[in-house]
């Protein structure tokens, strides 16, 4: 080989080695960024990439509740269960199984996905559904929720007594069909 010939095989496996390095130093950069990124995904999130699945929720106060994840909002989810249908506040659940791996941002949800836990109780209100309000203490109401405020439920137990349950003590609401 003449001495260009070798200075042009030395410039490229310079050249290799530079590639190299800057692909061993481009995945770990997106590496981080992925794991950066992962951060901003939400439960809600992963969960309405979930819709349409069947999954198991521990929900603190109530336990397990398994079954089809119908649709998924602002704070609350919808799981229809083999006997009945529960909407489920998420700052109740404890853990989810069945959910898939991807997640939707909320710039990308539809407009009613938006809505907030209020409005899925206001349509409970409005059919004039008797249900069971499951508290994350473990406790129970059994009554007809009535009017929704902003951070509370009207719920009418008994004979004509009202009581009113604030959503952070809220787990989920279970259909009495």
């Amino acid at each position: 080989m003449s001495w260009e010939e070798d200075v042009f095989a030395l410039l490229d496996d310079l050249e290799q080695q530079a590639e190299a390095a800057y692909a061993a130093e481009r995945d770990a950069e997106l590496a981080d960024r992925s794991r950066a990124a992962y951060r901003e995904v939400t439960l809600a999130s992963r969960l309405m990439a979930s819709a349409g699945e069947e999954v198991l929720l521990d929900v603190t106060g109530v336990g397990p509740v398994g079954g089809v994840l119908e649709r998924v909002g602002d704070g609350w989810c919808l799981v229809a269960g083999p006997a009945q249908d529960w909407v489920v506040h998420l700052a109740a659940v404890g853990s989810v199984a069945g959910a898939v791996e991807r997640s939707v941002p909320e710039v990308a949800w539809s407009p009613v996905a938006r809505l907030g836990l209020g409005s899925a109780l206001r349509r409970i209100a409005d059919a004039g559904e008797r249900c069971v309000l499951h508290l994350v203490d473990g406790s129970t109401y059994d009554g007809t929720p009535r009017r929704i405020g902003a951070d509370f439920v009207e719920v009418a137990v008994g004979e004509g007594r009202l009581v009113l349950v604030t959503f952070a003590s809220l787990a989920a609401v279970q259909s009495r069909e």
